[in-house]
């Protein structure tokens, strides 16, 4: 049985590309998604390209605690040689989940924070994590209070980036704490997605001008593949580049506070 690979929101349009390379390559995938018919869709569509690839759907909703610890007791037994967490959302607006978390974090932070250490035990030695940060992250700072906003401070994209550095943080005490570990993160850049639909009245103005020069998917995902194989750990891939984490984000006091926080939260 070959160790498995396990990306998340693979039925999106950067998991669907980074499923079919990883498949392409003879690697064994776990697309864990939240909606399992679209991504039996995708799936199908890898399949009759590539026919002897190894695709399994586990259905995985980040937005909920609850989801995320069934979809690890799913795999119990099994071998995790990489995780790529490249789910993400950007809400339009304030709600808050199940859970009581506003949904952004939910899903891009909590929830993948959740998964990502419920996975560990799991994990083969040397394994690769890779989780997909913003180049929003350098606009905004996070504090533990970020973890929790209110309706009145919520904003679209200031939310989303604060989410963003916040998994940023994880990232560097998640590769200090297991130093066996290849944890690095990736920047994509803007590409083009349903993800940067604003559901404004000037989304088909702004489609017509601005997303020729969004990236494909296809290349969008490469810095992530990149680090998913890299034996580096604790580095920032973006483009073709591979950098040390920018020094306006290193701040071990916080990286740990935020653990310290979130752990709580999330019932660890």
């Amino acid at each position: 049985m070959r160790d498995r690979i396990i990306v998340t929101g693979a039925s999106g349009a950067m998991g669907a590309a980074a499923t079919r390379y990883l498949a392409g390559k003879g690697y064994h995938v776990v697309m864990a998604c939240r909606n399992p018919e679209k991504a039996d869709t995708v799936r199908g569509g890898i399949m009759s390209d590539i026919p002897d690839a190894e695709i399994e759907i586990g259905q995985l909703d980040l937005s909920s605690l609850e989801s995320v610890r069934d979809f690890v007791k799913g795999l119990e037994g099994e071998r995790i040689s990489a995780l790529l967490n490249n789910a993400g959302v950007i809400s339009r607006g304030y709600s808050l989940t199940g859970d009581g978390l506003e949904n952004t974090f939910a899903v891009n932070y909590f929830g993948t924070v959740l998964l990502t250490r419920l996975l560990l035990p799991l994990l083969i030695p040397e394994a690769h994590v890779v989780n997909t940060v913003s180049l929003t992250c350098r606009f905004v700072k996070v504090s533990d209070k970020s973890l929790m906003p209110e309706e009145k401070e919520f904003s679209r994209l200031g939310t989303y980036a604060k989410s963003k550095l916040a998994l940023l943080h994880f990232s560097q005490e998640l590769a200090r704490r297991n130093p066996l570990l290849k944890v690095n993160v990736a920047d994509p850049g803007i590409v083009n997605s349903n993800m940067i639909s604003m559901g404004k009245w000037f989304d088909p103005l702004a489609d017509a001008l601005f997303r020729p020069f969004c990236k494909s998917p296809e290349k969008g995902v490469r810095p992530a593949l990149s680090a998913l194989f890299s034996e580096l750990s604790g580095k920032y891939f973006v483009g073709q580049r591979v950098i040390d984490i920018p020094g306006r984000f290193v701040d071990q006091e916080l990286d740990k506070m935020l653990w310290d926080k979130t752990s709580g939260i999330i019932g660890l």
